[in-house]
């Protein structure tokens, strides 16, 4: 790792101007001392990738991804970890010294990592709210730390076929419910919300009186009304924001990049401070 030297790194995507990897990114440098590294954000679409990533010299240390460009990237890569081969999605490209493109995924890791650190390391059963490209992520998530069957509520036949999919990939008993019925998921001991914003509002008020934990892969806007709900719902109800997740994959991504151990409650303080002044 050449900390001494002018490194770059960046997060890609479309639209990308919200994104809080730079912040996060940018506050992990500062801690550990890389005066030399910046981190910046590119709009770029499916089209404009294969010219960006061919424009990439040397000096650039690696790369985030947002959509639409996690799948995008990968004939562009000279090797996928498994972990990225599972869900079919690299969140992360590390370009090494001897000038190869490695992908990850650091979002599935983030998962189970922002989940432990609010003590879920097993649960026999969870529930997913909704079938796109995150809930692939969550069933890979929960391969690692649900012993028995996941739910998923879905709104379409197509979706669910793609849900059955993933679990027997990804080796999750997945059973599949109609999203009508969405309102019994939160009697799950692990709910993951993986829905756009909104579309959750009007389970608020099914919360039951003594909920497990609920993991929204939102951060903006925060608190969802279910996230609210839930945290007000006494004791033993547990909330992990999405948030938590930036914050866990993107220093899974600082420590690929930088080879240092990255400063988490740093990160998180930055995000924390940037939303907030939205």
């Amino acid at each position: 790792m050449r900390s001494n030297e002018a490194r770059r790194a960046a997060v890609l995507g479309s639209p990308i101007a919200h994104s809080l990897s730079p912040v996060l990114h940018r506050a992990a440098y500062a801690e550990l001392g890389l005066d030399h590294w910046s981190y910046d954000r590119f709009e770029v679409d499916e089209a404009g990738l294969p010219g960006f990533v061919e424009g990439l010299d040397s000096t650039w240390a690696g790369l985030s991804l947002t959509m639409p460009l996690k799948r995008a990237i990968m004939p562009m890569l000279d090797g996928i970890s498994d972990t990225a081969a599972s869900v079919e999605a690299v969140n992360t490209v590390v370009l090494t010294e001897d000038g190869r493109r490695l992908g990850d995924n650091t979002d599935i890791p983030g998962m189970v990592a922002a989940l432990r650190e609010r003590g879920v390391e097993k649960v026999e059963t969870a529930a997913v709210l909704g079938a796109g490209a995150t809930a692939s992520s969550a069933l890979a998530a929960l391969a690692e730390i649900c012993t028995g069957p996941v739910t998923a509520y879905v709104r379409s036949e197509v979706r669910a076929d793609e849900m059955r999919g993933w679990g027997e990939r990804l080796g999750v008993d997945v059973r599949i419910a109609d999203w009508l019925a969405a309102d019994e998921a939160l009697r799950a001991p692990l709910v993951i919300a993986t829905t756009p914003a909104g579309t959750t509002d009007s389970l608020a008020h099914s919360v039951p009186t003594s909920p497990g934990t609920l993991f929204d892969v939102l951060y903006e806007p925060w608190p969802t009304a279910l996230a609210s709900r839930w945290a007000g719902a006494g004791a033993g109800a547990d909330v992990v924001s999405g948030l938590d997740l930036l914050v866990h994959q993107a220093a899974l991504q600082v420590e690929q990049m930088t080879g240092l151990d990255a400063p988490l409650a740093v990160m998180r303080a930055a995000g924390e401070a940037a939303l907030s002044a939205r």
